[in-house]
Parts: structure tokens; sequence; C-alpha cells
């Protein structure tokens, strides 16, 4: 068939499933935005290129879909029919496992009661979110052991030092957890997903029983048979359909994980969080001061290398030697150039902020720290060659000695788990190293400090400055077919910004891209409106401004009547209005901070059904994603424009080296970004085309300023009334 043929074949097959839903309503803009899917998926060239030396030919679309479009369905019929049709896989990509979890919990089991072509899909999440049974096995001391090889287990002793510093009764609670938790599984009352615990356990508790590659054996692994997370990765050999979330597909690149990129078509929900996920997936950091773990790494891939006679071992004292004296040079030289800077933010630091921060201004490493930290790269390097070497003549020992199995997973699990802290080691010291060309843009680089009791852990960070760079580099150059969609891609009305930083801006120059803005069906000007309210005080002035619009929003939370959800750009602003709420309104507010997401939901709904108000108090959090559609929400109390925090490094060196070029970051970064994340924020209010409410916003520059004029072009076209702070405006009933 002919693309053209296909994408109208794919057409057809929406339009049948809309017509076989319960309660159709045809919508136009949600076959407008199907007629697009199709047609972009239609036209990608899938597979490889005859010329290798030709840069393959690409179909993309960049798609915003208003609220109450149903652009799950408009993406998801077309593409599953075309993938079907042209024998491949579709891999949808969302931000959050939670969305994950929506689609294959709902939306696909619904799509595929309906579609003539049955179809198959399955969830894929990263290794790192399901139990490794050898390690929980090790925990609970319930590990079968073949000998005394583990005598020294590096297990052990790294949770032996991990003891020697916590309270006992944090101790027992741990030893109760994961006793509890290994006796759930092996009666099957628990299936090792963690996102299917009661109780999500803290990170570095999970962290010692969760599946990691670099400890993995795979097939070879005593435990394998009834592994949970090669379990889980068997559904996706069938499957045509895998629904994965941003993170893992960006880390998950070039290690065949998941279908290869130029021979599937590729769906990414809520696109705007890619650019934000690509920073932090390609970012790094490396400890400067607690580096022990280096030298117990040493000491067992020496035994287990001399066991295995590979010859490389013999370089690995002076590898590990050298680096950790390297890293200790730069520590000091670290604490002398910027030890006053950090140890002065750390004192002025806001509670809750995090560590003390010293950014290195446009990227430049200090002379000094340019030699110590090459050895450190160096030796890192050599000491990793080598373990690579153990590791592989361990792999070859496992093949040939299979009844050794648990003694020789054992042993790859034990250099395996630290391979990676090494490997961190190497990346921030290479990226910390490179220098930029002329006119080239700079990595952010920058120390951190922090304190917990007595003990300091300082840090060393890098991280790339431009997120459509690196997506360009790492995804777009394996990419054939892609859609894009989201509520809020356009920042002030233009989709100029989200393609920068997507990194598609020059594909959509060339025609490889396109754009569709699909606008809701629900009409903001008669459901909604929008009140900004003018503060006497400058929002700059945060200590007056903060005191008047609280001031201003406990009276306006007196007239809510149903439900009521308030966001906050900061804990200080949180803490000052729970402070000023009056005894009446006290019982009614439900804050973010003080209970679970869940339960905290749960008690906001349950409140509103039996008829008494209920106000959410949130951070920027639940600004997003949130769905809380009729009497739920009623209105939503903005209570300054969530301008991205001033103190972010890679923000603050971003901003530094436009200015150098001669640009304006506050007019090219701040206010689209801003943009974006405040139509978000308005969005909780409208969710169905029944619903009334009113926004509220106390921050004056959203009316007064001319950038202000930008942010509403944004919103969605609701009524706007400008009142004074003080002055009554009524909530919508």
């Amino acid at each position: 068939m002919s693309s053209l043929e296909w994408a109208a074949s794919a057409l057809q097959a929406f339009d049948e499933v809309v017509q076989a839903s319960e309660g159709f309503r045809s919508r136009e803009g949600q076959r407008g935005m199907a007629e697009r899917v199709a047609g972009t998926l239609a036209a990608a060239t899938l597979g490889k290129s005859e010329d290798e030396d030709a840069e393959p030919p690409r179909a993309i679309a960049v798609i915003q879909a208003g609220t109450g479009v149903g652009k799950s369905l408009a993406y998801c019929a077309p593409a599953i029919a075309l993938a079907l049709a042209r024998n491949t896989r579709v891999m949808i990509s969302t931000a959050t496992v939670a969305l994950q979890e929506q689609l294959v919990n709902k939306d696909l089991p619904a799509l595929a009661a309906l579609m003539p072509q049955p179809f198959r899909f399955a969830l894929a999440k990263g290794r790192g979110r399901y139990v490794c049974q050898l390690k929980l096995g090790r925990l609970t001391g319930l590990a079968e052991e073949d000998d005394g090889e583990d005598a020294d287990d590096l297990f052990a002793e790294e949770e032996a030092m991990h003891r020697a510093a916590r309270p006992q009764h944090e101790v027992d609670a741990r030893i109760h957890f994961y006793t509890h938790t290994a006796q759930a599984l092996a009666r099957g009352a628990w299936d090792g997903d963690r996102d299917t615990l009661d109780t999500p356990p803290a990170p570095d508790v999970w962290s010692a029983m969760a599946a990691d590659a670099a400890s993995c054996t795979g097939k070879h692994c005593p435990s394998f048979n009834g592994c949970v997370y090669y379990e889980r990765r068997k559904t996706l050999v069938g499957a045509q359909v895998i629904v994965v979330n941003h993170d893992l597909l960006l880390s998950s690149l070039g290690n065949r994980l998941l279908p290869e990129l130029d021979n599937c078509l590729l769906v990414l929900d809520e696109a705007h969080h890619l650019p934000a996920t690509a920073l932090a997936q390609f970012a790094c950091r490396m400890d400067l001061g607690r580096h022990a773990w280096a030298e117990r790494l040493a000491q067992r891939a020496v035994r287990v290398g001399v066991l295995l006679e590979v010859t490389e071992v013999a370089d690995i004292p002076t590898h590990a030697a050298q680096m950790r004296q390297a890293l200790q040079q730069v520590e000091r030289l670290v604490i002398d150039l910027y030890g006053e800077r950090l140890r002065a933010d750390l004192a002025n630091g806001a509670p809750g902020r995090g560590p003390a921060r010293a950014r290195l201004p446009r990227g430049e490493l200090p002379e000094a720290l340019q030699e110590p930290l090459g050895l450190v790269a160096h030796h890192a390097n050599g000491f990793l060659d080598a373990l690579r070497a153990i590791a592989k003549a361990l792999r070859a020992e496992l093949r040939d000695k299979p009844e050794q199995a648990r003694r020789l997973s054992t042993m790859y699990a034990q250099l395996g788990a630290m391979a990676p802290r090494l490997e961190a080691v190497l990346e921030t010291s290479q990226l910390l190293l490179r220098e930029s060309a002329s006119g080239a843009v700079p990595a952010a680089k920058w120390f951190t400090l922090e304190t917990d009791g007595e003990q300091a852990t300082l840090q060393a960070h890098a991280s790339p400055l431009l997120p459509g760079a690196t997506l360009r580099n790492h995804l777009w150059s394996k990419v054939r077919g892609a859609v894009l969609t989201s509520a809020t891609l356009t920042s002030c009305g233009r989709f100029d910004f989200f393609l920068h930083e997507s990194g598609l801006h020059q594909l959509h120059d060339e025609g490889a891209a396109t754009s569709l803005e699909v606008p809701s069906p629900f009409d903001y000007a008669r459901q909604g409106r929008l009140i900004a309210t003018e503060t006497l005080a400058d929002p700059r002035d945060a200590a007056a401004y903060t005191a008047e619009m609280v001031q201003a929003l406990v009276g306006d939370l007196a007239e809510v009547r149903h439900g009521a959800l308030v966001l906050f750009t900061s804990r200080e602003q949180l803490r000052l209005a729970v402070l000023a709420l009056t005894p009446a309104l006290r019982p009614r507010v439900l804050v973010q901070t003080a209970l679970p997401r869940q339960q905290l939901l749960a008690t906001h709904r349950s409140r509103v059904a039996d008829g008494a108000p209920s106000i959410i108090f949130g951070m920027q959090s639940f600004g997003e994603g949130l769905d809380l559609p009729g009497r739920l929400c009623e209105s939503v109390f903005i209570t300054k424009l969530p301008f991205a925090p001033p103190d972010d490094p890679v923000g603050e060196a971003r901003a530094e080296w436009l200015r150098t070029v001669g640009r304006d970051p506050f007019t090219e970064l701040v206010v689209p970004a801003t943009a974006i994340r405040l139509a978000q924020w308005v969005g909780r209010a409208i969710r169905t085309e029944e619903d009334r409410a009113s926004v509220y916003c106390y921050d004056r520059r959203l009316v007064r300023t001319a950038y202000g004029q930008r942010l509403l072009q944004g919103l969605p076209p609701f009524a706007l009334t400008t009142v004074r702070a003080g002055e009554s405006a009524a909530v919508a009933q």
C-alpha cells in the first residue's frame, strides 16, 4: 500500500472506533488530530536505509490538543491501525508511570474491545522498579550459600556500614520491611513491582533490593526462572503496542531493551516534559569526599580477577589508589576555591531548599582543577576497563559452569553494584573537563555542599545546557516516525519555544516536522472566568507581597462552597497561608505537605461528595495532571506567577550564556517556560463541558506588564475581571 492508502485506512479505523463507542459524539478537533497522526505515521520510512550515508527521511508531528479533545483515542486508534497494517509496533511514551498505567489499565483495553483487528499491548517499566530476589534474599538472610566465598560479601559490608549510622529502631524497621516483603513475594501476595506496594518505601530502602542492570547476570542468575523483571519483559515480545515513560525511553537508547526507533512508530504524550527529562537524563554528578567504596571495589575486583586469571587486574590497585588520591586533591581545591561561598550559602539557605551551590561562571573550570580532574578521568577509565574484562570473564565462566551459577552471580553482582559509581566518576570528570570551542554552548558545572548532622557531602555536577541539542543528537537521529502531543506545547500562542527546546526546530523548518494546534471544545468564555487581583505590593518584594496576598486569599477562600485548589510557588508562601487561616477555614483545608497525595485526594472527594467545602493547598506538582471535574474544583487560586526558581544552576548557566551572545534570557527562556507552566495550572479549572469555574491570580504582573499580556495569550479565553486586593469577587457556584 502507498502512504496515502495507509493513512486513509488508519483514519477509517479511527472513525469506526468512534462510531462504535458508547455515547458517540463527533468531535471535529479530535478527528483533525487523528487525521494528522495517520498522515504523519503513514509517511514514515521504516527499516534500515539502503544508503547508509544518506540522512533518512523523517515524519514528525507536534500536536497541541486542548483539554477535552480526547487525544488518547486520536493517536492510539490510527497509530495502532497503521502498526498492524505495516507489520510493525507502536511505542507510546508518557511522562509518568501513573499515566502509563492509565493507558494500559483503562484506555487500551477499551480500544481493543472496539477495534476490528485484535492487538496486544504491554507496559514497560525500568528494571529498577522491580525487586531483585537475589538482593532481597541477602538482605533477609534467606539467600542460599554454596560455600564460604561470600564471607566478606560487599553487600553485607555496605549494609553493615549503613546500619551502624542509623538508630536501632530504624534498622529494626528496615529488617522487618525486607522480611515482610520477601514473605509476601514468596506466597504471591506481592508481585515484585514497587508501584504495587501499599506504602512505597524510601528511595534508599528500595534501592537496596531493586533490580539493576550493572549487577544482573540475566539467564545465568539462579533466580532467573522466577525473576519478576524478566517475566514482565516476556509480555513485550508479542505486543504490538508498548507503553513506556520518557525516562525509560531516553535511558534505553542504544541498548536494545525497547524496539529500535528506526523500525517502529513513536508517540510521545505529555511531550512538554521531554526537554526537562532529557536534561536530567544526561546530567551527571560524583562524590568528592566519600569514595571508600572504590577501595573495597578494587579489593573485590582483584580477588575475583585473580580467581579467573584476568591479567588486567594487575592495574586495578594503582588505578583505584590514584583515582582516590586525585579525588581528595580535587576536594581540597574545591574547598579552598569555593568553601567560603558554599558555607555562606548553606548558612543563609531557606529550610528545605537543598544543598548549597557554587556554580562555575561560563562553565570555565579553574586551571588548578584541570590536572587532578584529568587524573581522576584517566584512572577511572582504566579501572572501568579492568572491570569490563573481569565481567567478560565472569560471563564466560557462567556459561561454562552453570553448576556454580549462584557463586558466580554473586561475584558479578558484587562488582556490578559499584560499577555505576565508577561510571559516574568518569562521566562527571570528563564533562567538567570539556572545554567549549569558541562560540559553542558550554556545559553547566557546579559544586554542592550538604550537611547531615556532623557529616558533610561535597559533590561535583555537570549537565548539558540545551535539551534540544541533546535530543537532536541522541533521539531524533534515530527516530523515523513520531507524534508529540500535549495540552501545552505552545507558549504565548506559538510553538517556537517547544520546537527549540525539543530539538525539532530545524526539522520543522525543513518540513520533516509539522505542527498543529487543536483547540479545546470547551466554551471557556461561558464556562469560566479569570479574576486578576492586583496587590499594592510588588510581587518582587516577597515579604510585603506574600503578606498582602495571603490576606486577600483568606478572604476569597471564605466564599468557597465546594471544591477548590490553591497553588503556591514556595513552601514559605504555603506556610504563611496556613498560619493565616481563620478557625472556620482551617478544618476545610487539606495541605499537600501533611498527607500522602492519594489520601489527600480521597479525603477531598469524600468531603465534596458529602456537600462540605474542601480546599487543597498544593505546591507546583499539584498544578499538573490533577483531574478534579465538576464541584471538586470550582475555584483555582494562583498565588504567584510560576516562574522557575532562580537558583537552578542549569537555568542560571543557560541565562548567562544567552546574555554573553547578546540574547535576552527573560524574554527567550523565562517567559515562554512560565507560560507553559501557567497554562497547566489554569488547566486544572475546566475539565468537562459541564464545568463552571473561576481562576484567581493575585500577581498583578499578569495584567500590568507586556510579558503578562504574552502569558494571557497562552491561556484559555476566559472572561477577564480585574479587582483590587481586598475587593470581593463572588466565587462561582
